[in-house]
């Protein structure tokens, strides 16, 4: 894993500079994100490992697939991934290419689950605080897991915040053991 992530971040990293240059950092985004989806999708995933599908065709496959969403230069990335057979690397330059975006329009993406569904007040407390904590935008996701008993657990990059009931009586039960 360690390898696709080497390889994959020095594209993401010219992806990132040339759509910063030419402020298209949304338009790249939508681009990587159909481009990752079409090489993950299991019809496509076949002929990406196969030695007998030429890399000329392969890069063909894959941009009648994706048809008009794609400018030229994202064309030509997948020529160009698609001769050095890379193409499975997309999710990963994808994944590269957001985490750049995230950091230079200083946005930061938490997820956040809970027992219950929050109200539309509580999402915004909780956005609010990330946002004081943290110093950047805060995109919010919401999942719900019963399993939590209550409260919830926050994951903002490196940040983990468990607030649930759960960890609050493993804690419990810890200091009471010792």
């Amino acid at each position: 894993m360690a390898e696709k992530t080497t390889i994959a971040r020095p594209y993401a990293q010219a992806i990132f500079d040339s759509a910063e240059a030419h402020g298209a950092l949304a338009r790249w985004s939508d681009m990587l994100g159909l481009l990752a989806l079409i090489v993950e999708d299991p019809r496509i995933q076949p002929l990406i490992g196969n030695p007998r599908v030429a890399r000329e065709q392969l890069a063909e496959v894959v941009l009648d697939v994706a048809g008009e969403a794609l400018d030229d230069t994202a064309r030509s990335l997948v020529r160009v991934m698609a001769d050095n057979r890379r193409l499975d690397l997309l999710p990963e330059v994808r994944e590269h290419y957001e985490q750049f975006r995230a950091e230079a329009e200083k946005v930061v993406e938490a997820e956040v689950v809970s027992a219950f569904p929050l109200t539309d007040q509580q999402q915004a407390q909780i956005k609010a605080a990330l946002r004081h904590r943290l110093g950047r935008e805060v995109n919010l996701i919401c999942r719900t897991d019963a399993s939590l008993v209550g409260g919830a657990v926050i994951r903002a990059g490196d940040l983990v915040i468990d607030g649930s009931v759960v960890e609050y009586i493993e804690r419990l039960s810890s200091a009471l053991a010792h």
